[in-house]
């Protein structure tokens, strides 16, 4: 499959772009709003959460990378993508940190009084039973339309789709869900949920990974006061130094290097 057979949901939201990937103008509030407005109406939109490492996953995958530009929002989970917005003259009114989970939490909260309704998608087994669970006990009256934790497999962007997706996208359509979270892991979601919104008629698809876990409390969140000194990237990192190692100590270094690069031609071109 190539890029050109997946759905173009790109929108009117403003963005800019941090080496050639473009990052929605968005704060909490504004992303929230635009997700709960579409949530309501419309046909299936592509969401995509954006930190630092899945950009530069992004730039090592030319089809990774074309997919940002088509889908309907990229938000901005990750304190380097705001202080790079901040760099560049845009206020906080304009661009925020949002990271996926608290956007979960937020969209999750609206949509009780918004009669709007929510399916699971991902996980390892069990993980979005429970994440279903304790957000419906956390915001009661919240609507389920359905669940579904698949088995862990390779999900390619390049291949056709296969009977399982297939099948995947034909519950999601009969189950009628407004929202669409999926946790898998990144590119896996992203290729996913570009070819999920080539079969829906409505819903608004999000690739939210880690939330997951976090909101099914398998793993546990970085305290707020990191949080808001943009330090959850260190607590993660000391929690799996094992598995994060090259996340932190090699792309993160690289991601800073190649933004110099880019703010310093940019400053040259004024």
């Amino acid at each position: 499959m190539t890029s050109a057979e997946f759905v173009g949901t790109s929108s009117a939201v403003e963005h800019m772009k941090v080496l050639g990937v473009p990052i929605s103008l968005v704060n909490m509030t504004a992303a929230v709003n635009k997700l709960c407005s579409w949530g309501k109406s419309g046909p299936a939109r592509t969401v995509f959460v954006r930190d630092v490492h899945g950009l530069m996953r992004a730039l090592q995958d030319p089809l990774l990378f074309a997919l940002h530009g088509q889908a309907s929002m990229v938000i901005p989970d990750g304190m380097p993508l705001t202080r790079i917005a901040r760099l560049r003259g845009y206020s906080p009114a304009q661009i925020g940190r949002t990271p996926g989970a608290d956007v979960m939490a937020e969209v999750c909260e609206r949509s009780v009084g918004d009669n709007t309704t929510h399916y699971f998608f991902g996980g390892k087994p069990g993980v979005a039973n429970i994440l279903a669970d304790r957000l419906a006990r956390a915001y009661p009256g919240l609507r389920i339309a359905g669940i579904c934790s698949p088995p862990i497999r390779d999900i390619d962007g390049r291949r056709p789709f296969t009977i399982e997706e297939l099948a995947e996208f034909q519950a999601i359509k009969d189950a009628k869900p407004d929202f669409i979270w999926i946790g898998l892991s990144s590119p896996k979601q992203e290729y996913w949920m570009m070819k999920a919104a080539h079969h829906l008629d409505h819903g608004v698809l999000l690739g939210v990974g880690a939330a997951f876990d976090f909101h099914a409390g398998a793993i546990k969140r970085a305290p707020a006061l990191m949080q808001n000194y943009g330090l959850e990237w260190l607590y993660r990192f000391l929690s799996e130094p094992r598995r994060l190692w090259k996340r932190y100590l090699i792309l993160a270094p690289l991601f800073v290097c190649k933004v110099l690069v880019e703010e310093l031609s940019r400053g040259r071109a004024r």
